[in-house]
């Protein structure tokens, strides 16, 4: 499916925006590009690969989960300007 310079104009209405006639070629054929690419996507011999949580092969390093400071809850609730039961208060914002 290829868009038409009528297509592209409801989308660009759409969009809230104004294509000028001298750019409408090149923006329809830009975004036939992208389609076509997108539309590589719905190869059904991708169905069975494994999506990656990076695209190289490599783990991610990690710090050790230790106990870096100490507690300093007593010294930055003496600091607060209020507070209720031990939690802050602050001003409400949202009603």
């Amino acid at each position: 499916m290829s868009l038409t310079n009528d297509q592209l104009q409801d989308v660009a209405n759409l969009a809230r925006i104004s294509v000028e006639d001298g750019w409408t070629d090149g923006l329809r054929r830009d975004l036939n590009a992208i389609l076509d690419q997108a539309r590589l996507l719905d190869d059904p011999r991708l169905d069975a690969i494994e999506p990656m949580a990076h695209p190289l092969d490599q783990t991610q390093r990690l710090r050790a989960d230790t106990v870096s400071e100490t507690d300093q809850r007593v010294t930055m609730m003496a600091a607060a300007p209020a507070q209720e039961g031990g939690l802050f208060l602050v001003p409400k914002v949202i009603e």
